[in-house]
């Protein structure tokens, strides 16, 4: 039997976040993925480290520890990472009244962002649509990855390391809690003692402690998106590009003078963004693909069929927004998070001594999952009851 100080279960990216921070901390790590590589939602998203979109205080910063960690792991795992910044194109008055509102508001916050004109935001942005464009929202903070390459890079870089051993098609059944150490059993007859045992199964909330999660402020969201294929001749976005459209959805925003204005307008002209949640989106990897995206349906089983109109939707958008060399697309899926219904951040749970559940952390994961993992450690050597983070 093996014993470590951590087990992790799950070796997506809060899984992983977890385990790079215990193993920082010299202690002995295990982790165990079900799967023979990460396939949820880890790998399913644009691969935009995204502090732009996180509220200012306690959130924003667990975004920038992320971004050192993200920047360090790149060159010790081996994975692409261009901090390229983003832009938020706008094309019209009340959006560009809410960049340079967030302008005002967001500077002596932190946040390093400028209010761009036409031209500036082109120079960033080539293929910008030239017609109508007012300028755009520049943040310097954000970084491109690829997330199908991140957490397989990373869990391939750990199981090197001395005193980790990374282990997959290891599915974990039950765990064993009571007076001593926590005991993690998996399907092929193993156990492994641990002082802690950390649940990182992101949407999986049914195969272990499915009675701590009945009745818990969370749900599941849908999200649909596209990848193009490589854009030729080297073409490059320049930036992640956000749009009018993300204004409505990150809750940063909120509070914004012009922000109803702007909320009102585009539910008359775009009703259906309303009903399927749309916010429109592009990043691009490093072998030239442009992932294009997203919708938000919301519900505890979402329907797995994506919707054809749902995708219109977003390219027809876009289509207005950037002028990419071939826009044809390549690759079409969805992924399913969990997300808190009660305005937190994310979700820890502590049924048993010695065991936590983290989830819950929404759209964010890639964004603050090695900031939570730090400041989830910093919270349990203090032996502190974890406080969630409101947005």
């Amino acid at each position: 039997m093996d014993r470590v100080d951590v087990a992790v279960v799950g070796a997506g990216i809060v899984g992983i976040a977890h385990a790079v921070e215990a193993h920082r901390r010299g202690l002995s790590v295990a982790v165990v993925e079900r799967g023979p590589r990460a396939a949820g939602a880890s790998i399913r998203n644009f691969g935009m480290f995204w502090p732009i979109g996180q509220p200012a205080g306690r959130a924003f910063a667990r975004a920038m520890i992320s971004r050192e960690v993200y920047l360090d792991l790149a060159s010790k795992a081996g994975f692409w990472a261009d901090p390229l910044g983003s832009l938020h194109a706008v094309y019209h008055d009340d959006e560009w009244a809410c960049v340079h509102e967030f302008v005002e508001r967001a500077r002596p916050r932190g946040f390093r962002v400028e209010a761009l004109g036409p031209e500036d935001a082109r120079a960033r942005c080539p293929g910008l649509n030239p017609q109508g464009l007012r300028g755009g929202l520049w943040s310097d903070t954000e970084i491109a990855v690829d997330p199908r390459q991140v957490v397989a890079r990373v869990a391939s870089w750990l199981g090197t390391r001395p005193g980790v051993t990374v282990r997959f098609s290891s599915a974990a059944t039950r765990i064993e809690a009571g007076a001593g150490r926590p005991r993690l059993h998996l399907a092929d007859g193993s156990a492994i003692d641990a002082e802690r045992i950390f649940v990182c199964g992101g949407d999986d909330i049914e195969t272990l402690y499915p009675e701590a999660f009945r009745g818990a402020p969370l749900t599941r969201c849908k999200l649909q998106m596209l990848r193009t294929g490589s854009q030729p001749g080297g073409w490059r976005l320049g930036v992640h590009l956000a749009t009018g459209s993300t204004l409505r959805h990150y809750p940063v925003f909120k509070g914004l003078p012009s922000l109803d204005a702007l909320s009102r307008r585009f539910s008359r002209e775009h009703p259906e963004f309303d009903r399927w949640g749309i916010h429109v989106m592009a990043s691009q990897m490093q072998g030239g693909e442009l992932t294009i995206g997203d919708s938000h349906e919301y519900g505890p089983s979402p329907e797995p069929f994506n919707r054809e109109a749902i995708d219109d939707l977003i390219l027809g958008y876009l289509r207005g927004v950037l002028h990419a060399p071939d826009p044809r697309i390549a690759e079409r899926w969805y992924g399913v998070y969990l997300k808190r219904t009660d305005g937190h951040l994310e979700f820890i749970h502590e049924p048993a001594p010695g065991v936590r559940l983290i989830t819950g952390l929404g759209g964010n994961g890639m964004t603050l999952s090695f900031g939570l993992a730090r400041e989830h450690f910093e919270s349990l050597g203090r032996g502190e009851a974890w406080v969630h983070t409101p947005v």
